[in-house]
């Protein structure tokens, strides 16, 4: 084992010297590296070192500690914690900087990403790699080669040139030259001194240069501004027709900064508004409701089955249109309220041959739960959906269109996005609406996007989707964090607002702070702590919504006013008896001979309708509307329309003449079968409408004479589960796991490095131990007695050899059973399939 007193000489080394609680910060920051388990440490090293991981680990660093790793792709190796406080600070050092670089450092550890002490920092050299912008220009700040780099195919007599004209004394070979420039331009007093000399145009030369990129073209026969750079050597040679600006003289140009821009500490979040907190609930209630409301029309909508699913999959571009219109609400707000119905799991394709888009049996237990209840399923689908509504319309990499319900919606990314906004609208005072801004520079620079284009990256687009999102489904109002929301997300009470007395209306003044300190991530909750949270959410916002009616106020227009939302029997009935004319605070229904048929086709009778309209009205009944009813009643169901191809009979045979007479009716193409019976080639749907066109109620009936009963029955698919969110990596893994595999490397690791006695038949480095049957048997039994552990070879029944560290309890029967430190459990080994033991070491040996 390696001495903790003795620097690590490698990444591995470096992890044995961890305890496990440093090692289980490593697998919860980058929990791809224990999927699956590492045999030991030396491969959780390697595997910490690929490519994939580390691009990986990079990418979820801060704007600052990635600065830090940037600075120590640029700085000797291995670089003292002095120098990289340099590179980060400058000459001049940064306070902020001085305090933030510790955290910065200890994350870059932490993740494995820089190993060493603060004397022997050493950035991995994957990390080193990616982070060079290009082979061209490996230097991720913009910073060229250094001196000796710069000057690695020069000639001697070359370099004897420049010290010669940068005013040093000659030296008797390269390796001398190089140093003594490296330390004139690392020497401030001596660097500013040789640049007092230069001409203006010089100067204006190295300052097009020093923040990069760091190279540039000359001609054969360079100017004069240029050839008093050359000589000296603050401008190298690295190709005909190209000279670099070195390192050491770009650092020196710069104040010793790395960075153009060094950024220790996040942006704040600035509130635009501060709103009163009653208010800011009532808001988010009111959306709420609105949220509920609209995914129950969108779906009423869909009754009898909804749109036809593509071929490709997904909605048509004219069937979301359609739904847009239907629900009066713009297209890409209409694709949002698709895609939440979707990932509640309300909505989903039927599967049969004419595959159709209709509400789940799941929508009908949602639609009995009370309202609170259905906004928190709302709310948490949406918090942890992959599916994201904003990318509908836009096109794919292979430049194919994408559609709402389609394939090709999931970013992965999303669910973090939305949790980290609400986070910081949670670390906010209450009432505190933020500014947009405000919120996607505080992401970036938590999340520093690495395309050429910050305003246009996805998580920048995401963000601006979930603040609106979050407004649009009431978890925010009027852009601040409501009670219920904050409970939603399991966060702690906002901090108090300091603000000066309130003026007229409701909002507050806006109370900014100088430093503000940044509120702690909000980690994402278990299963059981989300069912919490909600629980807590849903008896917040419960009193905020709205009581359903039992009533409406019936008006002589023949209009019903339904002053809120009504109980479902109530909206139900009145669903089939009304249309709807508007909707809004108050829906109003509008009662006519055509709704009124297509009660009494549902199988009411007209004594129903005016006792519904009686106990449910706190108006009394309008006559107007009593008289609709009778009318219709009175006339429905008189002329009977069956299958023949299709037949109509009355028993008052002046109404089948008038029928007849009507030129309207020609296209039906009647003829009389007897004085009380006509007949026509088109389907009974047909001849249905043409009647009622004409401003008559005919009856479907039977082949039995019976009428049919035409209310339609909803249509459901089968039993579908929500669609599952696509995971953004390996998932963090929790304590158990941790423990678990923690421990399976340390027993790995321990039989892979613990040095081993010589057995009677040697053992080559990495090779299983062999020994005599009669021999492996003695051994074990002689280690039952005396406790010692054992290194063994090992042939499973697949014919795989393994090796392992056991501790034998007993041997009998053929077979061993001892604890494997390996899988750390106790396990039994037919001792034939052991190739050989060997006893390990002890630790003074």
């Amino acid at each position: 084992m390696s001495d903790p007193a003795t620097p690590p000489r490698s990444l591995a080394e470096a992890l044995r010297h961890r305890d496990d609680a440093s090692l289980g910060a490593l697998l919860r920051a980058r929990p791809d590296l224990i999927t699956p388990v590492p045999t030991d440490l030396t491969q959780l090293a390697t595997r910490a070192g690929t490519r994939a991981s580390v691009v990986r680990a990079l990418e979820r660093l801060d704007r600052f500690a990635l600065q830090t790793a940037e600075a120590l792709a640029v700085a000797a190796e291995p670089a003292s914690y002095a120098e990289l406080l340099g590179l980060m600070a400058g000459y001049e050092v940064d306070a902020a900087v001085e305090g933030a670089l510790p955290r910065a450092l200890g994350t870059l550890r932490e993740q494995a990403l820089v190993w060493g002490g603060d004397d022997r920092l050493r950035l991995v050299r994957t990390a080193r790699e990616l982070l060079a912008p290009s082979p061209q220009h490996p230097s991720p700040t913009g910073l060229g080669p250094t001196v000796q780099e710069a000057t690695a195919g020069m000639s001697p007599g070359r370099i004897q040139e420049i010290v010669g004209a940068a005013g040093l004394p000659s030296t008797h070979d390269a390796v001398s030259a190089v140093a003594a420039l490296t330390g004139l331009y690392g020497d401030r007093k001596r660097m500013a001194a040789l640049l007092d000399q230069a001409p203006p145009e010089s100067l204006e030369v190295l300052a097009r240069l020093v923040w990069g990129p760091p190279y540039g073209q000359v001609t054969a026969d360079p100017a004069a501004r240029l050839r008093w750079l050359i000589d000296r050597g603050l401008l190298l040679p690295t190709a005909p027709g190209t000279v670099v600006l070195p390192r050491e003289v770009a650092l020196h140009l710069r104040g010793g900064h790395a960075h153009r821009t060094t950024e220790p500490l996040p942006p704040a979040v600035e509130p635009a508004a501060v709103h009163r907190p009653q208010v800011v609930d009532a808001a988010a209630a009111g959306q709420a409701y609105t949220a509920l409301a609209t995914v129950a029309e969108l779906l009423k909508d869909w009754h009898e089955g909804g749109p036809a699913v593509m071929r490709a999959g997904g909605l048509s571009v004219r069937d979301l249109k359609r739904t847009a219109v239907a629900l009066d609400l713009p297209e890409p707000v209409a694709a949002f309220w698709v895609e939440l119905a979707y990932a509640a799991g309300l909505l989903a394709s039927d599967s049969e041959a004419d595959e159709r888009y209709a509400a789940t049996p799941a929508y009908d237990e949602w639609l009995e739960r009370p309202a609170a209840e259905r906004w928190a399923r709302l709310a948490e689908a949406w918090l942890t959906a992959t599916r994201t509504s904003g990318l509908v319309g836009g096109r794919d990499a292979k430049d194919r269109s994408l559609s709402a319900l389609g394939p090709g919606l999931d970013r992965s990314a999303a669910p973090e996005v939305r949790h980290r906004v609400l986070s910081l609208l949670a670390g906010l005072p209450t009432g505190a609406a933020p500014t947009a801004d405000s919120v996607l520079a505080r992401l970036r620079w938590e999340r520093p996007p690495r395309g050429p284009q910050p305003g246009d990256d996805l998580r920048g687009r995401l963000a601006r989707w979930a603040l609106s999102e979050s407004e649009m489904l009431g978890v925010t109002g009027r852009g601040a964090l409501s009670a219920h929301g904050r409970a939603l997300l399991g966060a702690p009470a906002a901090p108090a607002a300091e603000t000066l007395p309130a003026g007229p209306g409701d909002k507050l003044p806006v109370h900014r702070t100088s430093a503000p300190t940044p509120p702690p991530p909000l980690e994402p909750l278990t299963p059981a702590e989300q069912a919490t949270a909600s629980a807590a959410a849903i008896r917040l916002l419960t009193p905020l919504l709205p009581e359903p009616l039992d009533h409406v106020l019936l008006q002589a227009d023949l209009t019903a006013v339904a002053p809120g939302p009504l109980e479902r029997p109530l909206a139900d009935m009145l669903d089939v008896l009304a249309d709807v004319e508007s909707k809004g605070g108050a829906t109003v229904y509008r009662f006519t001979p055509g709704s009124v048929r297509r009660a009494l086709d549902a199988g009411r009778a007209a004594t129903d309708l005016h006792a519904f309209l009686a106990a449910h009205s706190r108006t009394p009944v309008p006559q107007p509307l009593t008289y609709l009813i009778d009318d219709v009643a009175r006339r429905h169901g008189r002329l009977r329309v069956g299958a023949a191809s299709a037949y109509v009979r009355c028993d008052d045979d002046a109404v089948l003449s008038e029928i007849l007479a009507d030129k309207r009716a020609a296209g039906l193409r009647l003829r009389r079968l007897a004085p009380t019976v006509l007949a026509t080639q088109a389907d009974p749907t047909a001849l249905l409408d043409g009647l009622r066109a004409l401003g008559f109620a005919p009856a479907a009936e039977s082949a039995d004479g019976d009428v049919l009963i035409t209310r339609s029955d909803a249509h459901r698919t089968l039993p579908r589960t929500a669609p599952e969110p696509v995971p953004d990596g390996p998932p963090v893994p929790d304590a158990t796991l941790l423990s678990a595999a923690i421990r399976a490397i340390r027993a790995g690791d321990l039989a892979s490095t613990t040095p081993r006695k010589p057995s009677a038949a040697p053992v080559s480095g990495g090779a299983l131990p062999r020994t005599g049957h009669a021999e492996t048997l003695a051994t074990m039994q002689a280690a039952v007695l005396t406790g010692e552990t054992l290194w063994i070879g090992y042939v499973n029944a697949e014919g795989a050899a393994s090796q392992r560290v056991i501790a034998p309890i007993r041997v009998e029967g053929g077979f061993v059973t001892a604890y494997d430190h390996t899988a750390d459990e106790v396990r039994t080994y037919p001792l034939h399939r052991v190739t050989g033991v060997a006893e390990l070491a002890d630790d003074g040996d």
